[in-house]
């Protein structure tokens, strides 16, 4: 799920109103939406890279963090969050937008004419006009910040679409979509001095952070997309980079957009949100000015389509859907605060679907919003229709039993992150992250998420450090799953369930954590034996003190560890208390 930073009080300004956190939180939910964080600049930088010193001129300024879903391409920046909202909030009525031919002094019709050529590599291409646009500087990030999120999200990282915007002032139409081998393309790209062919280019981003993951895309083929103008200036490289000659600033008056794509679908999706969002910082708002493609094969197309799509829905049978009871006339007012609705008789009720409600596929799709329309809190909970025979899956069941009766054993039950970084199952705990068969991000967004847990002990030994100023001793548990490197998976990996406690106290107490799993082996049936029970051995392990830890073993398996933790281990979480600690694999006994 795609998450927007906004600034609060940037945001506010544009709704008009000034909302508490509480307040708005609750106008999320009811829109669709969760509020996930409330942070800061600084603090971003400072969880992201985990150093204060990089986020020292960072600004302080409040950002609100939603979470959008993946399907809502028009709530991916400020503008169309804003829209959105103040059409759901009435002030509003649902915008018309429109595309309109060119007008005004020097404004001429313009094309982008689609050579044969390209069918080897990115075959479609579509384009539009944003004319006499004004940028503040918010405004051009959210623009900007807009792009990524659809080059991250629908575009699949510009394996299926990529968007290049260009100031039209400094270009000459009509465009040409051209595909060219790479020793025959030359040009000065973004933020750049010197010119470079498409092959020197690609050495040249092999190392850049962000570029370098799209190099993959065209790097092996014979030839590369390019775009030019009627002057042979280079407008881009799809999908690396764009030129420096037409880069868009602060000042620019026209934007040409131009969307290369392997799915014509995608592109027009992309392109219909890109201007709808962007149009209202236009002159004449929600008007885009269309261009004419010219295909491979001669046809010439009109884009973006901007078309509304009109949809009929019975309200019987929405009623039926959802579990409610609203008259087609309250059901059209509700209705309204989404989509533009009409009411054409008793039963029945004619949605238009603008262009930037490209989810919407079918009319469930419209009775969601209904449903979001009415308020999900609202709906009546009632008993299905019909009896259903079900049981509950037998890990999970003896999990909720185990939860209950070490919680009645003194212990508070804590639950933590699944994601941990390399550190906290590593070095912290005295070994090499090479001897973990530990799951990796592929792209970890943040220090604090880089594997998937491979033991609960990090989790808990954090809650401690949290809770520091608590009175000891700290008994803390977790029942929780693990996730392990597996070969032989069918995924390449494996969960495993495992119970977790520490206790926490001027003495590291081991007889705490043995009584305790004496007590869940009791309730387990589980005799003291080494044939058919369990027992312990003593073992050596890096995190635990030396000569004070042992393995539980279960028939002779060894299904995990109990011990007093090493005062290494203990001051990388920054804990100053001795801690004893017991973990199993509570898979054996199902």
């Amino acid at each position: 799920m795609p998450t927007v930073g906004v600034k609060r009080d940037l945001l506010f300004k544009a709704l008009g109103k000034t909302y508490t956190d509480d307040e708005f939180q609750k106008l999320c939910f009811e829109f669709g939406l969760e509020l996930d964080e409330i942070t800061t600049e600084k603090q971003m930088i400072t969880k992201e890279q985990g150093q204060v010193e990089a986020a020292k001129d960072a600004s302080e300024e409040i950002i609100y963090r939603i979470d959008i879903p993946a399907n809502r391409y028009d709530l991916l920046c400020l503008e169309g969050l804003v829209l959105g909202l103040q059409v759901f909030l009435g002030k509003v009525p649902f915008p018309r937008f429109t595309k309109v031919a060119p007008s005004g002094k020097g404004a001429s019709q313009q094309r982008l004419i689609i050579t044969k050529s390209t069918a080897q590599i990115r075959p479609f291409a579509v384009a539009a006009v944003l004319r006499n646009i004004t940028f503040t500087k918010d405004s051009y990030d959210s623009f900007i910040d807009l792009q990524d999120k659809l080059h991250q999200n629908i575009c699949r990282k510009r394996t299926l679409v990529a968007i290049g915007t260009h100031d039209l002032d400094t270009l000459k139409g009509p465009f040409t979509y051209d595909a060219k081998p790479p020793k025959e393309i030359s040009f000065v790209p973004l933020n750049q001095e010197k010119a470079m062919t498409a092959e020197e280019l690609m050495e040249f981003y092999s190392t850049h952070a962000q570029l370098k993951a799209y190099l993959l895309i065209i790097r092996d083929s014979p030839v590369y997309p390019v775009i030019y103008d009627a002057n042979g200036v280079v407008l881009s490289l799809p999908p690396i980079i764009n030129g420096d000659h037409s880069k868009i600033t602060l000042n620019t008056k026209n934007v040409f957009i131009e969307c290369t794509a392997t799915d014509l679908t995608k592109a027009r999706v992309v392109l219909d949100t890109l201007v709808c969002m962007f149009s209202t910082h236009c002159a004449k708002q929600f008007t885009v000015e269309y261009c004419d493609v010219v295909t491979a094969a001669g046809e010439t197309k009109q884009y973006p389509d901007l078309s509304f799509r009109k949809e009929t829905i019975s309200v019987a049978k929405t009623n039926a859907y959802i579990g409610i009871n609203e008259s087609a006339e309250q059901m059209g007012k509700m209705l309204n605060r989404l989509l533009p609705t009409k009411q054409t008789d008793a039963d029945t009720l004619e949605v238009e679907i603008p262009p930037t409600r490209h989810d919407m596929l079918h009319t469930c799709d419209i009775y969601e919003d209904v449903a979001i329309a009415y308020g999900y809190n609202r709906i009546p909970k009632t008993l299905p229709a019909k009896m259903h025979i079900a049981k509950q899956y037998p890990l999970n069941k003896l999990t909720e039993q185990l939860r209950e009766q070490i919680a009645q054993a003194g212990f508070t039950e804590g639950l933590t992150f699944t994601l941990c970084s390399r550190d906290d199952i590593a070095t912290k705990m005295n070994v090499t992250i090479e001897q973990i068969p530990a799951v990796h991000i592929a792209n970890p967004k943040t220090l604090e998420f880089q594997v998937v847990r491979t033991t609960l002990i990090p989790g808990l030994l954090k809650t401690l450090a949290a809770n520091r100023k608590m009175p000891l001793p700290l008994k803390l548990f977790e029942v929780s799953d693990v996730v392990l490197a597996d070969s032989k998976a069918e995924v390449g990996a494996k969960n495993e369930r495992r119970v977790c406690a520490v206790n926490c106290n001027k003495t590291a107490g081991f007889e705490v954590v043995h009584g305790l799993l004496d007590r869940v082996m009791q309730l387990l049936e589980v005799p003291w034996d080494k044939a058919i029970g369990y027992y312990l051995q003593a073992c050596d392990d890096p995190a635990y003190f030396p000569g004070r830890c042992a393995s539980v073993l279960y028939k002779g398996a060894d299904i995990g560890r109990i011990g007093v933790l090493h005062p290494t281990v203990l001051n990388a979480f920054e804990l100053s208390t001795p801690c004893s600690v017991v973990e199993f694999n509570m898979e054996y006994f199902v």
